[in-house]
């Protein structure tokens, strides 16, 4: 897992600009909060698949509110976090990411993505 901290000038671009440009920035990106059991749980599934994912931990950085912010207006949703991206695009939250691995479609992504080689 690699643990990223984003300390580019914030006023240049939009925090919306700013989720999509490091959603793309690896075949898998998941936002986090590190005290969150969620968040560790999808962190610890996708290790468990040999995938190395680029984690934002959004409670270290010190726009993090921010991101959490457009990450939920994304999701739509209330809860927002972990949010896990593949590819660039929006996979979800942890229900999603569960559903796709119930339902083996998760491998396949991830394979597409180049997250996953076997």
């Amino acid at each position: 897992m690699q643990y990223q901290y984003d300390s580019d000038n914030y006023s240049r671009t939009s925090v919306a600009e700013r989720v999509v440009r490091l959603a793309s920035g690896s075949a898998v990106v998941i936002f986090s909060i590190s005290s969150c059991c969620m968040c560790h749980a999808v962190k610890s599934l996708f290790c468990g698949m040999g995938v190395h994912p680029t984690v934002y931990e959004l409670d270290q950085d010190p726009r993090g509110k921010e991101i959490e912010r457009a990450l939920t207006r994304l999701l739509g949703a209330g809860s927002a976090l972990p949010v896990v991206f593949i590819g660039g695009r929006l996979v979800g939250a942890m229900d999603r990411v569960m559903a796709l691995h119930i339902n083996g479609t998760l491998v396949p992504l991830l394979k597409e993505a180049g997250a996953l080689w076997l």
